[in-house]
Parts: structure tokens; C-alpha cells; sequence
């Protein structure tokens, strides 16, 4: 009898119980942030663009970021919980007009995440089989991902994460021994140092430019949270969890980056990213440990492409069916798998969701890489830095609400610090907004003021329903409690 079987099952109304634990959590936020696209995908470009040999410095500033954020963020998923997530921090924090209006926001950021990945899938797939004979547009293997993505979606969870463990398991090795492979062979031309963490280095002019593409590499750092309903014994595994995904996240990017600058050289690793963003790390991979690695780490980025929207998929089924079982939307989306104990009808209206949109992508011929993913993927930088803003202004009214026994350093300090963090790195996002997104469009400009109306009009849509069904409005957030 395999472990599923085995479990009894789940209330209609609640997600299964102890279903996942620190390692399948921790799984789930790094697939997310999609170690090998990251590094691959994305520091080139900070490379090229930002602040040069500093790029590695951005990660550690990025990463200290975070784990502020996560100091207040992890005292206060002991007393809030649920599939609800950031939605349920800020309706318990600032009020539910607010946490409605932040759910729609992170609802459009991970939707946008998750089309961006699918595009991006489809390229790297198309471009994949081509060469076996196998010539069909993109689309068709973003929306083969998508079909396979919702199966494991129906799945019990602890399905999701041993695939994610899998994935997240082999991008990672490979690119340490990219990594150890530079350290073995004494580097590149300038020898090993530790220039891209001086201050010289990482506040070099671009260093605004580089963390546009840093914290990007960042999202999906909510995953700890929102599994808090399934996690076993979730007062201290989400708390751990979070502080080992961001650690985790923080140092492997660091050193990745690192390593390459000391391949290229520090005086020239920016100029080279300049040249070639696409061949960046597979020519420094090909020169250190041999063509197979470069066509491994080819396989492995579409893997880690699956692995990273197969995450995306799990955390917005949760929204919807938090959402569901709340009443804001179609109480069909909060019913959750009798053997499986699953979010299953959020997940098939999640997968329609998506699906609908490709297909609005793909009937408007949108170029999968240009428009779809580089579009979506600066909507989605926007989206999660004003919702973690939103959770940081929650934390601290929270606690001035709530007395937990916590000091003044988790309960204000440093969320306050992680505010104006998180502030800040969207002030730098929305001024780099048309080389983040490769576009000057209008849509893409109006892409700040697009999340602020998705924002205003769930707060509206509150209010509204506080006079329409007050007993309704009055339960909000009290479901997860």
C-alpha cells in the first residue's frame, strides 16, 4: 500500500493535515526561485547591466532583505495560519479590505509568474527537440506542461515535493561543479579574490539596475507560509523552513556568481556578460568541465523551468482555494480531495485560468520570450515587492495590536527595516522598468498602476460586501484562525 493510500482522508473543507515536512517545504521555495534560471537566466543580465563584479554582493544584500523580512514574518505565522498565506497576514494585520486587496494582488503576481515560466518552458522545449525532428511551436509544450502540471497538482502535495526535490537536487549539482570545477582549476586570469564583496564593488553605480534582476530571483519565497495548514508541526518547521530556504537561496546564489566572476576575471566579467548573456555560463561550463556538461545543463534548465511552475501552481491553488473557502469567490474552489486532500477544483480553475491566457498570448502572436515572459516577468517583480511591503506594515500592526511575549527587535525593528528594504527595491524595479521588461511599451509602463487598481478595487470590493453581507465580511480571515 503506498503512503497516499494509506491516508485517511482529509475533511471536505481542509487541506491533509502533517502532509509535508521542513525538507518538502523547503523544496517548494527554492524550485520556485529556480536555482539553475536564475543564475543562468537572470545574473547575466545583472551582470551586463548593473554593477559588474558586485553581483554576487547584490545577492548577499538581497539576502539580508529577506531574512529581516523573515524575522517578523515567521513570528507571526505562530499565531496566524492557513492556506491564505500573505492574504491572511494582511487581513489579521492591517484589516480585511486590505488583505483582499493584497490576495488579488499576489493572485495576478503568481499568475503572471506562472505564464512567464510556461512561455519560457516552451522555448527552451521547442528548441530542445528540434533538432530529434520534433519541430512544433512553443505553445504546444507550454501547454503540455500545463496539462502536466495539473495532474501532480491533483496529487497529494508530498507528490509536488519529491519531484521539486528531484529537479531542485540536479540544478543544483550541476552548477557546483561549475563552481567547484573553477575553484579546482585556480580560476581565471586574475586569480582567485574577493572583490565582488567589497563596498567598492557592490555599490558600484548599477547596483540599482543589478537588484531589479536579483530580487526577481527572490520570488516565490511565500511557499513556507502558505503550506502552514499541511506542514507538520507548523509553529517551528515554517519558521525554519524560511530562514533555510533564504539562507539556502542567499549563499548558493552568492557563490555561483562569484565563481563565474572568477573565471572571466573581476575587470572583465562584465564586458563579457555584454557580449554574450545567452552563452555566459555555458562557455565557462563547456571550458571547465567538458561539452557534456553544456548539453546537461541545457536538459536541466527545462527541468528546472517545470520544477519552478509545478511550485507556482501548488502556492496559487492555495489562493484560490483560500479564497473559496472564505466565500470571495466560488465556494466549489475551498474543496479539497477526499483520497488526496488536495485543492483539486483550484487547481482546474487555476490550470483554465492560465491556459486562457496563453491562448490570448499565443492568438496574438506574442513573441514567447520578448512579450510573454520578459512582460510577465516585470509584473511579477512589481506585484511580490508591494505585497511583502503590505505583510511588513501587517507584521508591525500586528504586534502593536497583539501582545505575544516577542521583543521590540522581531516585532518592529526589523520588519521596519525590511519595509523600507522592500520599499526601496521597488522604487529601483519601477525606474528600471522598461530594461527589466526589454520593452518601452505603454502597457508595460502602466504595469505600477495596473497592481495599485488590482490593489483598490479588492479593497473596494471588501467594503462593498461589509454592507451587502456583513456576516460574511465579518468572518474573513477568521477561517484560518
Amino acid at each position: 500500500m503506498s503512503y497516499e493510500e494509506s491516508m485517511p482522508a482529509a475533511p471536505p473543507e481542509r487541506l491533509a493535515k502533517n502532509s509535508v515536512g521542513l525538507a518538502h517545504i523547503v523544496f517548494f521555495v527554492v524550485a520556485a526561485a529556480a536555482p539553475l534560471t536564475a543564475v543562468v537566466g537572470a545574473s547575466p543580465a545583472a551582470f551586463a547591466f548593473g554593477n559588474g563584479a558586485g553581483v554576487p554582493g547584490a545577492f548577499v544584500l538581497a539576502g539580508i532583505l529577506y531574512l529581516l523580512f523573515s524575522v517578523g514574518f515567521t513570528a507571526m505565522s505562530r499565531h496566524v495560519g492557513g492556506a491564505g498565506a500573505f492574504y491572511t497576514y494582511i487581513t489579521q494585520g492591517i484589516g480585511k479590505p486590505a488583505g483582499v486587496g493584497g490576495a488579488l494582488m499576489a493572485l495576478v503576481t503568481y499568475n503572471a509568474v506562472q505564464i512567464a515560466v510556461y512561455a519560457l518552458f516552451g522555448v527552451f522545449m521547442a528548441g530542445a527537440v528540434e533538432p530529434l525532428g520534433l519541430a512544433f511551436p512553443w505553445w504546444v509544450w507550454s501547454f503540455a506542461a500545463l496539462v502536466v502540471v495539473l495532474i501532480c497538482g491533483q496529487r497529494n502535495i508530498s507528490f509536488s515535493g519529491a519531484i521539486l526535490g528531484v529537479c531542485m537536487i540536479a540544478e543544483i549539482l550541476i552548477l557546483l561543479l561549475l563552481d567547484l570545477g573553477i575553484l579546482f582549476t585556480g580560476g581565471g586570469p586574475e586569480g582567485f579574490t574577493a572583490t565582488s564583496f567589497t563596498p567598492a564593488a557592490v555599490l558600484a553605480p548599477g547596483l540599482g539596475v543589478a537588484l531589479v534582476f536579483v530580487i526577481g530571483s527572490f520570488i516565490g519565497f511565500e511557499a513556507t507560509a502558505i503550506f502552514a495548514e499541511e506542514a507538520e508541526n507548523p509553529e517551528k518547521t515554517i519558521p525554519r523552513a524560511t530562514y533555510v530556504a533564504v539562507m539556502l537561496i542567499t549563499l548558493f546564489y552568492a557563490f555561483s556568481t562569484w565563481a563565474i566572476v572568477q573565471f572571466y576575471g573581476p575587470s572583465a566579467v562584465q564586458k563579457t556578460a555584454e557580449s554574450g548573456l545567452e552563452t555566459f555560463y555555458f562557455n565557462a561550463a563547456g571550458a571547465v568541465l567538458g561539452a557534456w556538461s553544456v548539453d546537461v545543463m541545457n536538459v536541466l534548465l527545462i527541468t528546472s523551468l517545470f520544477a519552478c511552475v509545478l511550485s507556482f501552481h501548488n502556492t496559487i491553488n492555495r489562493y484560490f482555494f483560500a479564497l473559496g473557502r472564505e466565500g470571495l469567490v466560488l465556494r466549489a474552489l475551498g474543496k479539497v480531495h477526499a483520497k488526496h486532500g488536495s485543492p483539486h477544483v483550484a487547481g482546474i480553475a487555476q490550470s483554465a485560468t492560465a491556459a486562457l491566457i496563453l491562448l490570448g498570448f499565443v492568438v496574438g502572436g506574442a513573441d514567447p520570450y520578448a512579450v510573454v515572459f520578459s512582460w510577465m516577468s516585470a509584473l511579477a517583480v512589481i506585484g511580490i515587492l508591494a505585497v511583502q511591503a503590505l505583510v511588513s506594515v501587517a507584521v508591525i500592526l500586528f504586534f502593536r495590536r497583539n501582545a505575544t511575549g516577542h521583543g521590540v527587535w522581531t516585532t518592529t525593528i526589523a520588519p521596519a527595516l525590511g519595509l523600507l528594504g522592500l520599499v526601496g527595491s521597488l522604487w529601483l524595479v519601477i525606474s528600471n522598468l522598461s530594461l527589466l521588461s526589454g520593452s518601452d511599451s505603454p502597457i508595460v509602463a502602466s504595469f505600477p498602476y495596473l497592481m495599485a487598481l488590482v490593489g483598490f478595487l479588492g479593497a473596494a470590493f471588501a467594503v462593498q460586501l461589509s454592507k451587502s453581507q456583513p456576516e460574511l465580511y465579518a468572518s474573513l480571515g477568521k477561517v484560518f484562525e
